[in-house]
């Protein structure tokens, strides 16, 4: 749901009313957010900052830092692909230029028929088998093209 202007602060106002604007339910109040509008969009972090009574660099230094906070809305998956040590060991830059190449984005970006919703992230506590993704919150380890192939075509890629 895409809002904007009034809309969109009025929304994020009455959320921070549900936490009783109190600033150590930032997180909360980001994920509550983010599940009602479908992403935590730039514009919301000046009321939010304000009903808070924190400053625009705390709200933002937050949403910036987790990296399950966006600021763009997401598509219908999301593809997260492992980028940590273990996974470049076993090669997961390969297929992560495939998954850029058959999507038609590089990663943190939303193929152009809003499908899929590429990430990169730097561990999903499946080291041992390496490399790994995760598909709308299925974890895939051992990934190999074929696997990726068959996620992509899942998600409609």
């Amino acid at each position: 749901m895409a809002l904007a202007g009034a809309e969109l602060e009025t929304t994020t106002r009455g959320i921070a009313t549900e936490y009783d604007n109190r600033p150590d339910a930032l997180i909360e109040i980001l994920h509550r957010l983010q599940e009602a509008v479908g992403c935590v969009p730039e514009a919301a972090i000046p009321a939010l900052a304000d009903a808070l009574n924190l400053s625009r660099a705390e709200v933002y230094g937050i949403v910036s830092f987790y990296h399950d906070f966006r600021c763009k809305p997401a598509g219908r998956h999301i593809l997260k692909m492992c980028r940590a040590e273990a996974c470049q060991a076993m090669g997961c830059e390969s297929l992560i230029a495939r998954a850029e190449d058959r999507l038609g984005v590089a990663c943190d970006n939303t193929s152009a028929d809003n499908r899929v919703t590429l990430e990169a992230v730097y561990c999903l506590g499946l080291c041992a088998t390496a490399p790994s993704a995760m598909l709308d919150g299925t974890l895939v380890g051992r990934l190999t093209v074929p696997k990726l192939d068959a996620l992509l075509k899942g998600a409609g890629a």
